[in-house]
């Protein structure tokens, strides 16, 4: 039955994606799922993004909540677009393939999953289920037959309760009244759940109806006393039958801060005849309960916690540590300790083969009376005054898994005996450590497989390389490191530059980049592979003085160079004062950058950390390298567009005119626009004017606007007619073999008139035709269209007169004003001479503003298309 349920709907566009993912990861925290929360959100965005990029549509999500689990549906419109089902079962996509990955995530991680089609939408949805806790269960049995069960002949002789099959009361010992206050005659013939005080947790439905059902059951709860008081008990429950062959189950109940009665399981010889102590010296532990105590916890930090603090006090130690092997099993890492600085070792790792200065006793069993013969034989506990240590491995089949380790500050005090001891108990131990450490790293790679999916995402989202070292930084602070920073290097063969610095703390990021700007920068070698850095904590150390002027010293640095030990100092040793590792960035087997990841004081990285930012520093590169391209290749095409275009309007003299250009290119600016205008002295009083449009984009566009702009100036400067330049133009265009592209072109020759305004002689070469307003709202084409160029050798050409009187205005345009589009509408030659009726009294600047205004708000979409307006005016 559904319990709870949340839905949204998400729109087609990339962003979509991330926006999905928090809505799901914020609704299972809200439903206190957390287990289920990285698989839930890395299967998401997986069937997000195949409806809103692939199937082009919306998504709706559904998040459905019932008691097992969880249910997410991802729905789009695009029922027509099937999907590979039946490969992703056989585990199998064709590499080709676009999709189907998505799918066979579903099946590696979900519960369940399908795909439903209706005729307006297509439905994906996975199921997960939560992982099925006993609250409360220490050990448990399994239902058994009734005739498997044992036989009774007795009741048992301590605090003693009895139910039947269907958990009514049918015994109550003296020991049960006098621990709860209630007689027998009262309580004989009720339920007990209705005296039990039961420790349920949200999310599960185990009760005490499921213990009692069970061949065997230990746990804690609570019993309801006669004065209404809870009292804490530890029960053993143990299904029977009875004299008459009907099951029943008994309880044996002691009060909580008893339990070592029910637990014990026997008497040791020579340890008289009460329950022993597990922990008592000379014992050793019989499972894993004697030597960690229960409840045994869950999670692998509290379990090897609670490890270390044991095994001390089983050999009467001053300190205990426990190591774990990396998954190659070459090296061991510190996870716990007691009575040492456990933060200077968490996660510090040692070589497992054995040699001076290395960790020898890993494999077997060793015990060093004292140290100080030995020096180095641990190098976990140089420099803590420990003087005798026993150590021994953990192993899982033979398999190396751990080491632990107890040591006293009295050298002699262990012998093979406490060695044995030790052994015995990690032997228990082992295996539950080594099944927590899996669920930890199954854990771990999940959320691993979850962030590199978010940060793909965002890395590709950009191509700005400033904002791409930011994201580098912010996804690497604080969730791999306390600090980076990264490093860029623009040339190969060039130091690295230093570029970005972020800590988790903003207040420290000056003191940190200063401190790395007086250190030399790491080596970019790439063959030294992922590495340590020693430099910035001993600069730390060591106080190291800027090498800039006194004048620009912070008060920070002013604490470095006297050697003072001031507060400000103090922080920034403290923050790179840990490990620091080096992480090539390695794009097109080049080195481009370093990344640098530190802990603060004394603390160190995990394995596992590094793998993930490894990963991370491969995705990281390629996105900085493309941005670095793009910023590169747009910058080349924004240099050419502007060597394609005329510096700036030549003040006109001679001719009594206003001329106004606004030009205005489309896209993002990496690619190179084929329209051009050009306005240019010919010979006293004469001028040029210029407008037109190549066929394409890029950079053959530019070769034959290049070509047009600088022949007109050329040909218009030798006294040639606007018929003869555009012809010439023409048969340079034409010689450009495959090279070559249309042009459209209007070309004319501005000049004063006698007796007032203006005057042109011009040419329309399959250009969009000028249009001349009159002051009393008149609007007319100025001239006749003629055949473009690059098409035809043989051109006839002919030139037309064109006066301007005052008040009169002449617009040209490139065809990205007339051929703006909103839908099936465009604004055509029509639309646009509907405009300019509006623009008469205005002058040249406000006519082009006006025009470039309607234009954008003809159509929502932006510009698809280069836009230039060229206008003249002759003032009344």
């Amino acid at each position: 039955m559904i319990t709870a349920r949340a839905a949204a709907t998400f729109e087609p566009v990339g962003r979509s994606v991330a926006t999905a993912r928090g809505f799901v990861r914020d609704t299972l925290q809200g439903w206190g799922l957390d287990d289920l929360i990285d698989d839930a959100v890395v299967l998401t965005s997986e069937l997000v993004t195949n409806a809103v990029i692939h199937a082009g549509t919306s998504a709706e999500v559904h998040c459905l909540r019932d008691a097992k689990g969880v249910r997410v549906e991802v729905a789009d419109r695009h029922p027509e677009r099937g999907l590979p089902v039946a490969e992703a079962l056989r585990g199998y996509v064709d590499a080709e393939s676009e999709g189907g990955r998505g799918l066979m995530l579903c099946a590696a991680l979900s519960t369940r999953w399908g795909v439903e089609y209706t005729a307006v939408d297509k439905r994906v949805w996975f199921r997960l289920d939560e992982p099925e806790l006993l609250v409360g269960t220490r050990s448990a049995g399994p239902v058994l037959p009734v005739e498997k069960l044992p036989t009774a002949e007795t009741p048992p002789r301590v605090a003693v309760v009895q139910v039947d099959a269907a958990h009514t009361i049918t015994a109550w010992n003296d020991d049960a009244r006098r621990l709860f206050g209630h007689p027998a005659e009262q309580v004989t013939g009720k339920p007990l759940p209705d005296l039990a005080a039961w420790p349920l947790s949200p999310g599960t439905g185990t009760g005490i109806a499921e213990a009692l059902s069970l061949s065997r059951w230990e746990g804690s709860y609570g019993v309801r006393a006669a004065d209404g008081r809870i009292v804490p008990v530890y029960a053993s429950h143990l299904r029977i039958r009875d004299t008459h062959g009907e099951p029943s189950t008994v309880c044996l109940l002691v009060p909580e801060h008893e339990r070592a009665i029910l637990q014990g399981g026997g008497r040791r010889p020579g340890h008289g005849g009460g329950p022993r102590d597990p922990m008592q010296r000379g014992a050793a532990p019989d499972t894993l309960e004697d030597l960690i105590g229960t409840p045994v916890p869950d999670d692998l930090d509290g379990l090897l916690q609670r490890t270390v603090e044991r095994a001390r006090d089983m050999l009467d130690g001053d300190a205990a540590f426990l190591l774990l092997a990396t998954d190659d099993e070459t090296e061991l890492e510190v996870r716990a300790s007691t009575g040492l600085p456990s933060t200077r070792q968490r996660f510090a790792r040692v070589p497992v083969e054995t040699g001076s200065g290395r960790y020898g006793s890993a494999r077997m069993p060793a015990v060093h009376e004292d140290l100080a013969a030995a020096p180095g034989a641990v190098p976990l506990l140089s420099g803590t005054g420990m003087h005798a240590v026993v150590t021994v491995p953990l192993k899982v089949e033979g398999r190396l898994t751990g080491s632990l380790g107890v040591a006293s500050e009295s050298p002699g005090r262990y012998t093979n005996e406490e060695a044995l001891r030790l052994q015995f108990a990690a032997d228990r131990v082992a295996l539950a450590v080594e099944s927590a450490r899996l669920t930890e790293l199954e854990r771990l790679r999940r959320g691993s497989l979850s962030f590199l999916v978010e940060a793909s995402e965002l890395l590709a989202g950009t191509l700005d390389p400033r904002q791409t070292l930011a994201l580098m930084a912010q996804m690497s602070v604080p969730t791999l490191a306390a600090w980076c920073a990264v490093y860029t290097i623009t040339e190969p063969g060039t130091e690295p530059v230093l570029s970005y610095v972020l800590h988790e703390d903003e207040d420290r990021i000056d003191g940190i980049r200063h401190l790395l700007e007086r250190v030399p920068p790491p080596d970019p070698d790439a063959g030294l592979g992922v590495r340590t850095w020693h430099e910035p904590a001993e600069a730390a150390r060591r106080k190291i003085p800027l090498r800039s002027s006194l004048r620009s010293l912070t008060l920070g640095d002013l604490n470095g160079v006297g050697g003072g030990n001031t507060p400000i100092g103090q922080a920034t040793a403290a923050a790179v004062g840990g490990e620091t590792v080096i992480l090539p960035l390695l794009a097109r087997n080049r080195v481009i950058g370093l990344l640098v990841l530190g802990k603060p004081a004394d603390e160190h990285f995990r394995q596992e950390t590094l793998e993930l930012a490894e990963d991370l520093s491969r995705r990281a590169a390629l996105a900085l390298d493309n941005a670095r391209l793009y910023s590169e290749r747009t910058a080349i095409s924004q240099s050419l567009q502007r060597s394609l275009l005329p510096p700036g309007l030549p003040a006109i003299e001679g001719v009594n005119v206003e001329v106004e250009v606004i030009y205005q290119p489309a896209g993002e600016g990496n690619e190179v626009g084929g329209d051009f205008y050009d306005v240019f002295p010919i010979r006293e009083g004469v001028y040029g004017l210029a407008i037109g449009d190549v066929c394409g984009t890029g950079p053959p566009a530019a070769a034959v606007t290049g070509l047009a702009r600088h022949a007109l100036r050329l040909l218009g400067r030798e006294g040639l007619g606007g018929p003869a330049v555009l012809e010439r133009l023409n048969a340079a265009i034409l010689d450009e073999g495959a090279r070559s592209r249309f042009l459209t072109l209007l070309y004319g020759e501005l000049a004063a008139r006698p007796g007032g305004g203006a005057e042109l002689k011009m040419v329309c070469a399959g250009h969009p035709l000028p249009l001349r307003l009159r002051p009393d709202g008149t609007v007319e084409p100025a001239t006749d269209p003629q055949p473009l160029l690059g098409v035809m050798e043989d051109l006839e050409l002919h030139e037309q007169t064109v006066t301007l009187d005052p008040g009169d205005v002449l617009l040209c345009v490139t065809d990205g004003v007339t051929e703006r589009r909103e839908g099936t509408r465009m604004l055509g030659d029509d639309g646009l001479a509907e405009i300019l009726k509006t623009c008469t009294g205005l002058n040249a600047g406000a006519v082009a503003a006006k025009i470039k205004r309607a234009v954008e708000r003809f159509a929502s979409a932006p510009l698809s298309d280069d836009m230039a307006i060229l206008t003249l005016r002759v003032p009344e």
